[in-house]
Parts: structure tokens; C-alpha cells; sequence
């Protein structure tokens, strides 16, 4: 089974992902130079991803695709409205949101990996998945420190949402594809 959408799709993610979230405490510090603040905001990140994964697990085996678009656009979404945010309690009701789509995205891609893979046969895929997402992320942080220091922190949250909202097309467009040859008689051939 062909996974190059999923591998790309995710480590776009990942990039997107590791571009921001270093740098994130800087942009916390602007706000209220408190780490207790940003150990809050995490908190919240982490516990809304838990809470919410018990309500999407029945429902991640059937909408597990639908799930990763929409977690990427959720998180564009998330990192568009950053950088206008200007007060603290819009920080928490963004890490709520950007928790909800942590778990849509974990909880779906392992699924879809799962679903798209046979078993015997899975080792060579999640290794190479493992390979390109980690190498993102690696770059991410080089990245997002170069975009820091020659732009400035908005810019990195546009080019992170720029990379969600692709890595979302990109799922969505393999979707439409996938779906449109089910539907096409000419696949069925044996």
C-alpha cells in the first residue's frame, strides 16, 4: 500500500509543529513573563487532548481521515489567531482547541497507519513514516529559529499555519482521490 501521502502529510505536521512549539515560550513571556502561565497553558493543551480522546475513540475507526483534515485545519486556524492574540484567557481557549486537534491527529494517524498497512508487513512503513517525521522535526526547530531571528514570531505562526493548512489539502486531496476510485468501475479489475 502506497503511504507517501501520510508520510508527507504528517511530517508537514510535524514541521509545522516543531516549528512553533520551542519558540512558543517566548511568545508566552511577551505576554506575562510567568512560566507558571505557560506550565498552565500546556496543562491545558495536554488535559483537553486526554478528555477528548475518550469521546473520538469510537468514532475514530470510521472518520479516522476526516480527523487528520481536520485537525490540520484546525490547527491553521490556531496559529492564525496567535498572533492577535492579546490577553491570556485567549491563550487557554487556543490550547483547547489545539488540544482537541492533538488528539484527533495522534488518535488517527496510528489508525490510519494501522488500516493502510498489512500486518507482517507494517515494519518497513512506520519505520519510514518514523524516519521523514523525525527529520522534520529536527528541521522545524533550525527553521523556526531562522524565521525568529530574520522575520519575527507572527511570521512563524503564518508559516506554520501555511504548513498545516497544506498537510490538510494534502489529506483531503488523497481522500477525494481514494474515494473517487472506490466509485470507478475500471479500479475493480483484477
Amino acid at each position: 500500500m502506497d503511504m507517501k501521502w501520510l508520510i508527507r502529510s504528517q511530517s508537514i505536521v510535524t514541521l509545522a509543529a516543531g516549528m512553533i512549539y520551542p519558540y512558543y515560550l517566548l511568545f508566552l513571556k511577551n505576554l506575562g513573563n510567568s512560566y507558571s502561565k505557560y506550565g498552565l497553558a500546556f496543562a491545558v493543551f495536554t488535559v483537553s487532548s486526554a478528555a477528548v480522546s475518550g469521546w473520538l475513540a469510537p468514532k475514530v475507526d470510521r472518520y479516522s481521515v476526516h480527523m487528520l483534515v481536520a485537525s490540520s485545519f484546525g490547527m491553521m486556524a490556531a496559529m492564525l489567531l496567535f498572533p492577535w492574540v492579546l490577553s491570556y484567557t485567549w491563550v487557554l481557549i487556543l490550547q483547547l482547541l489545539m488540544g482537541v486537534c492533538n488528539a484527533m491527529q495522534k488518535m488517527s494517524e496510528r489508525v490510519v497507519l494501522a488500516d493502510y498497512t498489512e500486518q507482517g508487513a507494517r515494519g518497513p512503513v512506520i519505520g519510514s513514516y518514523h524516519f521523514w517525521t523525525s527529520v522534520a522535526s529536527g528541521f522545524a526547530v533550525i527553521l523556526g529559529g531562522y524565521v525568529i531571528d530574520w522575520l519575527t514570531m507572527n511570521a512563524l505562526f503564518y508559516l506554520s499555519a501555511l504548513l498545516y493548512g497544506v498537510s490538510g489539502w494534502g489529506i483531503a486531496r488523497h481522500s477525494r482521490r481514494q474515494i473517487k476510485n472506490m466509485h470507478d468501475p475500471r479500479s475493480h479489475r483484477l
